[in-house]
């Protein structure tokens, strides 16, 4: 998010000190990612050292850390663990906050480069290694499961009647309206076809395996041309395994959208049969997700700030050639050929 959450600077940099132990020199806001529940920050010990701090609103428990842990003790190289507390735990609350801790990796995601065709590779050994991990059965019970459920799509039916209001003050919301005016028989079509496909998953659903539920390309890390990250755990699933391969070729944030980089993917993972019913479903919810979340910050809402004019071109990026819209169409319209 490109605004910070109310927690002061000296706040975070006290905790550090107190619960772990690390002497700050500076600490630097990062106006990054689109989820506007966290705060990112970089931060510099009088050691050298510098660490980079996820501050996430309300208290969470440790389950994304633990799988963090859990995947890098089966040999998963691509994982980077949290550094610990002093009393050995995992995150630290603060007030109404949780703070998480991890070594800074001096690299750029794949929305500002392009993986190299040994970095696909790799993704895909790793991603495979994920799938194929026995995860113990005290840990899947604290993760979430895939049920299918209508929340988003009911969101957004909610939604229908504030974009055929009469025109919203706010100057970011009124964009948004006449947008979401101008592609409502495309907004309609994702989710009834998501439902239709919902419901037809929810008697006849694959193999659930652990999935990252989340894996575009903000969140593969590289350092340099060989070495790759899979960071941020913080929604991980059990579902089928399409819930992280509609990522790939599904054109996210406008990228991984070239048939070649799909190719060199499933070089890494292996011959696996993708099944394209579960594929479509999950591109045209993931979106459906996208527009509840903007939707009801923008026209629900005049709060944001300056994340709210970010909000609004994630939102209409998502319709452009080749974007995620796009190929959600695509996918669906393969079913029947």
């Amino acid at each position: 998010m490109l605004e910070k959450h109310v927690l002061s600077d000296p706040v975070i940099i006290n905790c550090l000190n107190t619960n772990y132990g690390i002497e700050i020199a500076t600490l630097t806001f990062l106006p990054l990612g689109a989820d506007l529940n966290s705060s990112l920050y970089k931060a510099q010990a009088l050691d050298q050292t510098s660490y980079f701090i996820k501050l996430k609103h309300g208290h969470h428990h440790d389950i994304s850390v633990e799988i963090a842990e859990l995947l890098q003790r089966a040999g998963i190289e691509q994982i980077i663990s949290p550094v610990k507390t002093i009393h050995g735990k995992p995150t630290q609350y603060i007030n109404d906050f949780t703070l998480i801790v991890y070594p800074y990796v001096d690299g750029q995601d794949g929305f500002n480069r392009n993986l190299t065709d040994d970095q696909w590779i790799k993704f895909g050994k790793a991603l495979k290694q994920i799938h194929e991990l026995e995860v113990p059965l005290s840990v899947q019970t604290r993760i979430r499961k895939e049920t299918y459920s209508a929340k988003w799509r009911d969101a957004v039916r909610s939604i229908y009647v504030h974009v055929e209001a009469k025109p919203i003050t706010d100057e970011t919301g009124l964009k948004l309206q006449k947008f979401m005016k101008e592609n409502m028989l495309s907004i309609r079509r994702l989710v009834d076809r998501a439902e239709q496909l919902g419901k037809k998953l929810q008697n006849h659903s694959p193999k659930f395996v652990l999935c990252h539920s989340d894996i575009h390309a903000g969140n593969v890390l590289m350092n340099g041309d060989t070495v790759i990250y899979l960071v941020d755990w913080d929604e991980p699933i059990m579902a089928p395994k399409e819930r992280d391969l509609m990522f790939i070729g599904g054109g996210v944030g406008n990228v991984w959208n070239i048939p070649l980089e799909e190719k060199l993917f499933y070089k890494g993972y292996g011959k696996t049969e993708v099944n394209l019913t579960v594929l479509a479903y999950y591109r045209h919810e993931r979106i459906v997700e996208d527009i509840a979340i903007y939707s009801q910050a923008l026209l629900l809402t005049t709060a944001g700030g300056k994340n709210r004019l970010e909000m609004y071109r994630h939102f209409i990026a998502m319709f452009e050639p080749q974007g995620v819209v796009d190929i959600a169409f695509k996918t669906d319209e393969s079913l029947t050929v």
